[in-house]
Protein backbone atom coordinates (compact mmCIF):
# COMPACT_ATOMS: atom_id res chain seq x y z
CA UNK A 1 0.00 0.00 0.00
CA UNK A 2 1.21 3.26 -0.38
CA UNK A 3 1.22 6.59 1.84
CA UNK A 4 0.42 10.24 -0.38
CA UNK A 5 1.13 13.22 1.48
CA UNK A 6 -0.33 16.27 0.37
CA UNK A 7 1.43 19.52 1.59
CA UNK A 8 0.14 22.44 -0.23
CA UNK A 9 -3.12 23.94 0.11
CA UNK A 10 -5.64 23.28 -3.67
CA UNK A 11 -6.03 26.86 -3.78
CA UNK A 12 -2.28 27.81 -4.27
CA UNK A 13 -0.78 24.33 -6.17
CA UNK A 14 -2.28 21.39 -8.07
CA UNK A 15 -0.56 18.63 -5.86
CA UNK A 16 -3.91 17.63 -4.59
CA UNK A 17 -5.45 17.71 -8.32
CA UNK A 18 -2.22 15.44 -9.20
CA UNK A 19 -2.09 13.02 -6.17
CA UNK A 20 -6.12 11.74 -6.83
CA UNK A 21 -5.75 11.29 -10.65
CA UNK A 22 -2.65 9.06 -10.09
CA UNK A 23 -2.84 7.41 -7.03
CA UNK A 24 -3.84 3.80 -7.20
CA UNK A 25 -7.45 2.54 -5.72
CA UNK A 26 -6.19 1.16 -2.14
CA UNK A 27 -3.89 3.94 -1.63
CA UNK A 28 -4.05 6.26 1.50
CA UNK A 29 -4.12 10.08 1.02
CA UNK A 30 -3.16 12.28 4.23
CA UNK A 31 -3.47 15.82 3.73
CA UNK A 32 -1.30 17.88 5.74
CA UNK A 33 0.40 21.38 6.46
CA UNK A 34 -2.09 23.41 4.41
CA UNK A 35 -3.25 20.91 2.34
CA UNK A 36 -5.77 20.34 4.73
CA UNK A 37 -7.95 23.09 2.99
CA UNK A 38 -8.82 20.50 0.45
CA UNK A 39 -10.52 18.65 3.03
CA UNK A 40 -13.18 21.25 4.24
CA UNK A 41 -17.14 20.56 3.37
CA UNK A 42 -18.38 22.67 0.61
CA UNK A 43 -14.70 23.55 -0.77
CA UNK A 44 -14.01 23.72 -4.58
CA UNK A 45 -12.63 19.67 -4.49
CA UNK A 46 -15.27 18.34 -2.33
CA UNK A 47 -16.58 16.44 -5.10
CA UNK A 48 -13.38 15.12 -6.43
CA UNK A 49 -12.37 14.22 -3.49
CA UNK A 50 -15.62 11.87 -2.88
CA UNK A 51 -15.26 10.46 -5.67
CA UNK A 52 -11.35 9.79 -4.71
CA UNK A 53 -12.70 8.53 -1.53
CA UNK A 54 -14.28 5.66 -2.75
CA UNK A 55 -11.26 4.48 -3.75
CA UNK A 56 -8.98 5.81 -1.09
CA UNK A 57 -8.86 6.78 2.34
CA UNK A 58 -8.24 10.32 3.31
CA UNK A 59 -6.46 11.29 6.59
CA UNK A 60 -6.07 14.71 7.85
CA UNK A 61 -3.67 15.63 10.56
CA UNK A 62 -4.99 17.04 13.68
CA UNK A 63 -2.47 19.76 14.56
CA UNK A 64 -2.42 21.17 10.84
CA UNK A 65 -6.21 21.61 11.45
CA UNK A 66 -5.96 23.10 14.37
CA UNK A 67 -2.87 25.42 13.58
CA UNK A 68 -5.33 26.85 10.54
CA UNK A 69 -8.53 27.12 13.14
CA UNK A 70 -10.40 24.48 11.33
CA UNK A 71 -12.82 22.82 12.91
CA UNK A 72 -12.66 18.63 12.47
CA UNK A 73 -16.34 18.68 12.21
CA UNK A 74 -16.35 21.27 8.88
CA UNK A 75 -14.48 18.33 6.97
CA UNK A 76 -15.58 15.95 4.19
CA UNK A 77 -17.80 12.54 5.62
CA UNK A 78 -15.38 9.96 5.62
CA UNK A 79 -12.03 12.33 6.19
CA UNK A 80 -10.30 10.55 9.33
CA UNK A 81 -8.47 12.95 11.67
CA UNK A 82 -5.00 11.46 13.20
CA UNK A 83 -2.60 13.01 15.35
CA UNK A 84 0.88 12.45 15.15
CA UNK A 85 1.12 9.36 16.72
CA UNK A 86 -1.18 8.53 13.69
CA UNK A 87 -0.01 9.83 11.12
CA UNK A 88 2.88 7.44 11.97
CA UNK A 89 1.66 4.37 12.17
CA UNK A 90 0.30 4.88 9.03
CA UNK A 91 3.23 5.40 7.79
CA UNK A 92 4.76 2.54 9.09
CA UNK A 93 2.14 0.30 7.68
CA UNK A 94 2.50 1.68 4.17
CA UNK A 95 5.08 -0.12 2.28
CA UNK A 96 5.94 3.73 0.21
CA UNK A 97 5.29 7.18 0.75
CA UNK A 98 5.16 9.36 -2.09
CA UNK A 99 5.19 13.53 -1.22
CA UNK A 100 3.14 15.47 -3.51
CA UNK A 101 4.77 19.45 -3.37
Amino acid sequence: MLLHTVNKSPFEKNSLDTCLRLSMPGSCIILIEDGVYGALTGGAFATQLQDGMRERKLYALAADLQARGIDPARLLDGVEVVDYSGFVELAASCDKIQSWF
